[in-house]
């Protein structure tokens, strides 16, 4: 049996191995469109395989590895998802029903574990910021213009500064809600890792849903999504390829640098790309005037891929390249995008309305929007 640092090296070879097989395949396109025109379909065939190939490895490599803890003694909480037994938590002072339908806070710990795997399979926040907050909403006072300043001697006078002005920024919180199921087996199974199997079981169904909103979210009952910034005053700034649909031909990589350089200078060292899957499959091909692929694949472990000295995080609820549309963000989404979470993951244990499984009805609190707009910019492929 093969252990996880020799299946880490082999994937991390295999993923070498392909890239080098994708860039000679890529080369030899490249060379026959520049000759005739256009390449052979086999060849492009070859070339699409061996992306996708890429796709599913840089993927598998990029996420972070977790750590498994320690089983916990058996608690008031255990009790309760195991048999529903509810007497303790009633009486603990630290755990309480949030309301009348029988559903329980979880344990600190509990909540920790579902974060932890959460952050893990959404790409929205590995690179935002992540802020609890114990109430229904948050508030951000934000400044609309800067504070008077200036310079003085030692023993000069100093002129009475003004204040900034200031307004509110609201990021009220949506209910994003599970119900994984689990037979009575797996609960009677004292080795078995409740906690654990929960955080897993509403790991992917959370991450999707709260992708999508950051992306797309229209900000009711939800969190508002980067592309919902489009209009108005808060509108994010917008670099157009000169193409409905495509790149100008020989200008692909003057319309990334254009992105690249749009949000001003102090936000792009922690600058990022955001795209999915498809896009970053065709950008991959891309070469500069030197030969060489604008698009490198991650140097360790863990790491994402970059392109053109940048980060690339891939959300597949970003859209398509498609005519007038948005396809690409860039900018410091930890200091432009904030997530917030309300304390407290709710479950409501439920062993009646599927027997024979017993049913958890899991609900976290979320919240999110753009918190300052200058940290982004959008490429849309549009004349």
């Amino acid at each position: 049996m093969t252990t996880p640092i020799l299946e880490t090296k082999m994937a991390s070879d295999d993923f070498a191995a392909t890239f080098a097989a994708f860039r000679e395949a890529n080369d030899e396109r490249l060379t026959e469109i520049e000759k005739k025109a256009a390449a052979d379909p086999l060849l492009d065939a070859k070339v699409d395989r061996l992306n996708k190939r890429l796709e599913t490895l840089s993927l598998s490599l990029s996420q972070p590895a977790l750590s498994q803890p320690v089983d916990e003694a058996k608690s008031a909480w255990d009790r309760f998802i195991r048999t529903g037994d509810e007497t303790a938590l009633i009486e603990a002072k630290s755990l309480s029903s949030s309301d009348g339908s029988g559903g329980f806070i979880t344990p600190i710990e509990t909540e920790n574990r579902i974060d932890s795997v959460l952050e893990a399979a959404s790409p929205f926040r590995r690179i935002a910021t992540v802020r609890k907050i114990g109430a229904g909403r948050f508030r951000k006072p934000v400044g609309t213009g800067d504070a008077t300043s200036g310079w003085a001697g030692e023993s000069d006078a100093r002129p009475q500064t003004t204040a900034p002005s200031l307004t509110l920024m609201d990021f009220p919180v949506g209910e994003l809600y599970a119900m994984p199921a689990a037979t009575q087996a797996l609960l009677d199974d004292s080795v078995a890792d409740v906690d654990a199997w929960l955080a897993e079981e509403v790991r992917d169904v959370f991450a999707a849903q709260e992708t999508a909103a950051f992306v797309n979210g229209n900000g009711q009952n939800k969190p508002k999504g980067l592309l919902s910034y489009q209009d108005g005053a808060d509108a994010l700034a917008v670099v157009k390829t000169g193409v409905n649909g495509s790149f100008a031909v020989g200008s692909q990589i003057d319309a990334l640098m254009s992105l690249i350089y749009t949000p001003k200078s102090k936000f792009r060292p922690g600058a990022s790309f955001m795209m999915n899957r498809r896009t970053l499959s065709e950008i991959r091909k891309l070469k500069d005037a030197d030969g060489n692929y604008i698009w490198t694949p991650p140097s360790t472990i863990g790491e994402p891929s970059q392109l053109l000295g940048y980060a690339v995080t891939e959300a597949e609820d970003m859209p398509d390249i498609i005519d007038n549309g948005p396809a690409v963000a860039f900018g410091d989404f930890r200091r432009g995008y904030l997530i917030v979470d309300r304390q407290g993951i709710q479950v409501l244990r439920d062993p009646y309305s599927a027997k024979p499984y017993v049913l958890f009805y899991t609900t976290k609190r979320v919240g999110g929007g753009v918190q300052d707009k200058n940290a982004f910019a959008l490429l849309e492929f549009a004349e």
